[in-house]
């Protein structure tokens, strides 16, 4: 265990790392997808869809979200749904949560397009790259919902299983392999829909993911389609999202017993993210090696300061390597931004 006050700013290469370190977890945040675009970084999707140029959020949407107390998109068009059908059923006007359900969907969408990496600057050999070292795991646990894996996966679409193998892409565990590396979105992602009863569906191909059109532009089509992803506020609200899905629950639950070495690429473990650290700190990994951009020799010295903290008492060895050397991180795969 790294001591928490005595930390150098020494970073190993990954390639060392993975040669000594038997690592069946691979662990993706944010970082990994700044890696290659850097409008990744947006501070909130609920902030930018207030300030788009075209369709923002109106006052009458936002006291929505404040009626709820959330900045969850998935939480409030979930609701909304709800109270349309409940008024049709006692025929009261379902016309105005209908409405708010369909401009809130629409300000998602934009706001979404408007960070999203384009498809159209995507590369063939950055999908092999991508597609390659997440196949290299036993188990991908992603907590970010864009469509870089979905693309990655979908490149050579044998290599890893999703789990959405049953009738209709709908997540059935009895239909996937063990054999596959398997890659879980623990907060679900842009090309996943949940259904009425809350079971959980992938968009298909036909729906256009393929193509690279954004598949969550074909849930403004229907009041049924609510996008399954968790996508901002307190880590008390997101615990309480995936708990309410079976496909969430799924993945979370395997997080909280994945025992074997492990992997983060890219995640801050922050405060939004203790769910997660809880999780973590029960299921004990061996061994956890952290990537690291080494910005500064503060920043590295700040940054193992805070892991150490998160695995504080738990027994867990921690190494540290330097995000540039890992395959996720690699300057070769990075998308200059558009001018």
């Amino acid at each position: 265990m790294t001591d928490f006050l005595d930390v150098d700013a020494t970073l190993e290469d990954w390639s060392a790392v993975r040669a000594s370190t038997d690592l069946r977890g691979l662990l993706m945040g944010n970082g990994a997808s700044r890696a290659l675009w850097d409008d990744f970084g947006y501070d909130s999707l609920f902030e930018n869809a207030r300030t788009l140029p075209d369709k923002p959020l109106s006052q009458s949407e936002l006291s929505v979200f404040e009626a709820m107390q959330t900045r969850s998109f998935e939480q409030v068009l979930g609701a909304l749904k709800t109270t349309s059908r409940v008024n049709k059923a006692l025929a009261v006007s379902s016309a105005a949560p209908r409405n708010r359900y369909y401009a809130i969907k629409e300000a998602l969408i934009n706001s979404v397009h408007d960070v999203h990496l384009p498809w159209r600057l995507v590369k063939a050999s950055t999908l092999a790259t991508l597609n390659e070292e997440l196949a290299s795991y036993r188990t991908v646990f992603s907590s970010n919902y864009d469509l870089l894996n979905c693309w990655a996966a979908q490149h050579q679409s044998d290599a890893l299983d999703d789990l959405f193998n049953g009738a209709n892409a709908s997540f059935d565990l009895s239909q996937s392999t063990s054999e596959k590396p398997r890659l879980l979105y623990l907060h679900g992602a842009l090309h996943l829909v949940r259904n009425q009863d809350g079971s959980a569906r992938k968009m298909t191909v036909s729906e256009g993911t393929l193509l690279g059109n954004f598949a969550i532009n074909n849930t403004i089509k229907t009041l049924d389609d609510v996008p399954l992803f968790v996508n901002e506020g307190p880590s008390a609200d997101k615990l309480k999202s995936i708990r309410s899905s079976d496909y969430l629950s799924f993945c979370y639950e395997q997080l909280l017993g994945h025992g074997d070495g492990l992997c983060i690429f890219g995640h801050a473990l922050g405060e939004q993210d203790s769910h997660i650290i809880r999780a973590l700190r029960q299921a004990r990994p061996k061994t956890v090696a952290i990537s690291i951009h080494p910005r500064s020799t503060a920043f590295i010295q700040h940054q193992k300061r805070h892991y150490a903290q998160v695995f504080e008492g738990t027994g867990v060895e921690l190494r540290f390597f330097d995000s540039k050397s890992h395959a996720l991180g690699s300057p070769k795969l990075r998308v200059p931004l558009e001018k």
